[in-house]
């Protein structure tokens, strides 16, 4: 398993490498623009070559774009609605300039409709924006706590999700492991770590599951409250994580750590823990 972070791009793209080796890093995801806002400056020529120049020096792959925070594709108010659309059209579009191959979608919120209708809003707003942009890039759909009104935190769901989308090639999963747990599947113990594996499978199929967010969770099993938390210091737990990350179906798997952090002291510490129990699960 390659292990990384959510790394800052403030300053421009020309820091985020020497932040990630910093760190570690075998593995990014990166924003590619403000992530609470709505307008971005157009992306530099000298910068993303730049970037990805370094991004290959170092051997950091894959390099994950993540969506911003503001657009919901699942929301029924038409402004907000056509403006997420128009955001992961742009997205796509930069996270090919930035060499980037997979882009991860947060698939939002009903808000006052049902969820029938908000998955139907989903899927709409994915179709059109890869009928409109045209790459290589995958969308990563990220499954949810299920916290308020948020759409994605069964497998079922995501399974129609992907059912319903034209292009299949250029959709895939990215699994939060703070979210899973908070949605009701407990990793944290062998039979449902097995049993969540199991599900993934026959409904959606591992093959498309592409990248792990390696988190632990600071709310308990099916609490469907979205709380981060360090390595081992949740309710998931060390011998959670030391089964996931060995597991023969998720081993290969890149994985992002979003956790908590004050400093990059506390993304060392989360690096290391993750790192140990490889290293243990090995020595045993």
């Amino acid at each position: 398993m390659r292990f990384g972070f959510q790394i800052s791009i403030s300053g421009g793209f020309s820091r985020v490498v020497a932040r990630a080796t910093h760190l570690g890093c075998e593995t990014i995801q990166i924003f590619s623009g403000n992530p609470r806002g709505w307008k971005n400056k157009p992306l530099s020529s000298a910068e993303t070559t730049k970037f990805k120049e370094e991004v290959k020096k170092e051997k950091i792959n894959p390099v994950f774009v993540h969506m911003p925070y503001l657009p919901n594709i699942a929301s029924p108010r038409e402004n907000l609605y056509f403006k997420s659309i128009k955001s992961l059209q742009e997205d796509l579009v930069r996270t090919e300039k930035l060499g980037a191959t997979y882009l991860v979608l947060h698939l939002g919120s009903r808000i006052t409709s049902s969820e029938a209708k908000a998955m139907g809003r989903i899927t709409q707003a994915v179709n059109h924006a890869l009928a409109q942009v045209k790459n290589r890039v995958i969308v990563l759909l990220e499954n949810t706590a299920g916290q308020g009104t948020a759409i994605g935190y069964s497998f079922s769901q995501i399974k129609e999700l992907l059912e319903r989308v034209n292009n299949k090639n250029r959709v895939g999963v990215c699994l939060d492991t703070a979210h899973a747990f908070e949605a009701g599947y407990d990793l944290s113990e062998k039979e449902g770590l097995e049993k969540a594996i199991e599900e993934f499978d026959r409904l959606i199929g591992l093959e498309k599951l592409y990248l792990l967010h390696l988190n632990d969770s600071k709310t308990p099993l099916s609490s469907r409250i979205d709380r981060h938390w360090h390595i081992g210091d949740g309710y998931i737990g060390r011998e959670g994580f030391r089964r996931i990350i060995n597991h023969p179906e998720l081993s290969h798997l890149p994985a992002i750590l979003e956790t908590p952090r004050k400093s990059d002291e506390d993304d060392l510490k989360n690096i290391s823990v993750v790192r140990d129990l490889v290293e243990l699960a090995l020595s045993n």
